[in-house]
């Protein structure tokens, strides 16, 4: 099971460019964040890898999503070529969060997921919320994998920096 990768090298996507939004380089931006307001709070928004990156002002939001103007974009057919990229930030860059069982989803993944006894079950593969609570991915990559609530019943155990969590999952019937 590979250990997480060094938070100082980790980057984490606040969002993605849906749309562009009038002729002067606005872009639509869908957040991953708590409020839209929080995509411009972290510093310059960058690629995946870290290669671009752009001084992020917002300009309103609509519909839930963020009007951002990025730094040298100033066209439409600039904000065009950034349709569907997604903007990264550097995990140290983020605040730890304030309370002891609040965790990033991206500081989850890849965690190794252990019974009661201590077997490995997989990593986790991916967060998801399909409405009605956060769902952890439990599998190896390129094999099946299934849901596991993320609830303190079920995920009693996190540790993040041994890289593990706990599951106590209920008996199937």
């Amino acid at each position: 099971m590979a250990a997480p990768e060094n938070s100082a090298d980790k980057r984490v996507c606040l969002g993605v460019i849906v749309a562009v939004h009038g002729v002067r380089g606005l872009v639509k931006v869908k957040p991953f964040t708590e409020t839209p307001e929080a995509l411009t709070a972290y510093g310059p928004l960058g690629d995946a890898a870290g290669v671009r990156s752009w001084q992020a002002t917002l300009k309103g939001l609509q519909k839930g999503n963020a009007l951002l103007a990025l730094s040298g974009v100033e066209t439409r057919e600039a904000a065009e070529a950034l349709k569907g990229l997604e903007l990264y930030v550097p995990r140290n860059s983020l605040p730890e969060p304030a309370e002891e069982e609040v965790f990033y989803h991206d500081d989850l993944l890849g965690l190794a997921v252990e019974d009661g006894e201590g077997q490995v079950l997989g990593q986790v593969l991916s967060v998801q919320n399909f409405g009605a609570g956060d769902l952890l991915e439990v599998g190896e990559p390129g094999e099946r994998s299934r849901f596991i609530p993320f609830t303190q019943a079920v995920v009693p155990t996190v540790d993040i920096a041994l890289g593990r969590l706990v599951v106590d999952l209920p008996e199937e019937t």
